[in-house]
């Protein structure tokens, strides 16, 4: 037979002792869930009301210390002077503060430079004068030099009569704490933006609440977003160095006729894109960099801060003439003799966007500068081809 294996004995649970329940594993207590904090809803951007022009996108493309005579000082219709022929570039970089402004029509070698560039310099700047609309009555804001103007054209005013500098104990330094216009639009609901490869170019970095704006953006950037049609309400341009028109360049290299190159590829750029049919650019000069011009400019404003010799009660504003192109399918076609400054463009944008007023220059109670309207024609259709770059 063969052998069986022995079954091994089963295992028996331990009986429970009689009268006694069974008691379950205590369970960890889940952390009580938090009420909910009843948190209100974010504030919607507010919505911008509708434009009162077609024109829903303006660039405002500031170049560097040129007159309205040294520019266009022999155009065809505009009152202008015949001077003396101009280089490019005009080196060293005559004097263009206030005090230089004071004694600009003393005779050379002190006084101001009387020379001036033609068509054949900037035929891309006679182009556009050509087909679109020319200023011959347009002035600088400040009777100086870049940063008061370019203030000007930010936030309306300025509180400066020269370039701030720590010597100049006669005026503030920045930053400044003013409204601007950049400020006003993003309350609104509009966007801004300020284009500029060079950030010494741009003042906006003068002004605190808009110093570190992400809106401030590399110039590059400018061609994508016309192309793109994403180009903001406004769009303040600055020219990189090279292109900027500045006399005395480091370079020693011509910045007339390439920087009109500039700003007419800036141009074509927009033309090319789809916002055209409602844009307006506004091409103009911050300061009379010490270049003669033969237009006396209205004395409105006498700065009262003391200074240098000879700054104390002397013409504040207005400053020299320089020019003003109007570009848009809606300019007219040939010269304004309205009386404008840099302030009218500032002007414009409020009217147009329907936005309140700064408290600046532009509030000022039966002011000159009056809001650039006059250089439009909205009643017509608009004219939408490309702007040529060469003169007829």
């Amino acid at each position: 037979m063969s052998a069986r294996k022995a079954k091994a004995p089963k295992k028996r649970k331990p009986r429970r002792p009689s009268g006694t329940k069974s008691i379950p594993k205590a369970r960890p207590r889940a952390a009580p869930k938090p009420k909910p904090r009843h948190r209100p809803a974010p504030t919607p951007p507010p919505q911008p009301t509708p434009t009162v022009s077609p024109i829903e996108h303006v660039v405002i493309i500031v170049k560097e210390n040129h007159t309205f005579d040294n520019y266009f000082g022999t155009f065809p219709g505009a009152v202008g002077a015949v001077l003396g022929r101009a280089v490019d570039p005009q080196i060293p970089d005559p004097p263009h503060n206030h005090g230089a402004w004071l004694h600009r029509d003393d005779p050379a070698p002190k006084g101001a430079l009387r020379l001036q560039y033609g068509e054949a310099d900037i035929p891309e700047y006679w182009a556009l004068a050509q087909q679109y609309t020319l200023c011959d009555n347009y002035f600088t804001e400040i009777a100086s030099q870049s940063e008061p103007n370019h203030l000007v054209l930010i936030t309306g005013g300025s509180p400066l009569i020269d370039n701030s500098s720590p010597h100049r104990t006669y005026q503030p330094r920045p930053p400044f704490d003013l409204p601007s216009l950049p400020a006003t639009l993003k309350a609104a609901g509009r966007e801004w933006r300020a284009y500029s490869d060079d950030p010494a170019a741009s003042y906006f970095r003068h002004i605190k609440a808009l110093a570190r704006d992400p809106w401030n953006v590399n110039g590059r950037q400018f061609d994508q977003d016309a192309a793109a049609g994403t180009l903001p309400a406004v769009a303040w341009l600055y020219a990189p160095g090279p292109f900027g028109e500045h006399p005395g360049p480091a370079n020693g290299r011509p910045n007339v006729g390439p920087g009109s190159q500039w700003t007419a590829a800036r141009v074509a750029a927009v033309a090319s894109g789809p916002l055209w049919p409602k844009t307006a650019i506004f091409i103009t000069w911050d300061d009379w960099g010490g270049y003669y011009d033969h237009a006396t400019p209205p004395n409105v404003l006498q700065w009262d801060r003391g200074g240098p010799p000879g700054y104390q009660g002397s013409q504040f504003r207005y400053g020299s003439r320089v020019p003003c192109l109007v570009v848009s399918p809606y300019s007219n076609v040939g010269i304004d003799f309205a009386f404008h400054s840099h302030v009218s463009l500032v002007k414009f944008c409020l009217r147009n966007f329907r936005l309140p007023a700064l408290g600046a220059f532009d509030a000022l109670p039966n002011d000159k500068s009056d809001d650039m309207w006059s250089c439009f024609d909205f009643a017509s259709p608009p004219r939408l081809a490309v702007p040529s770059p060469v003169p007829r």
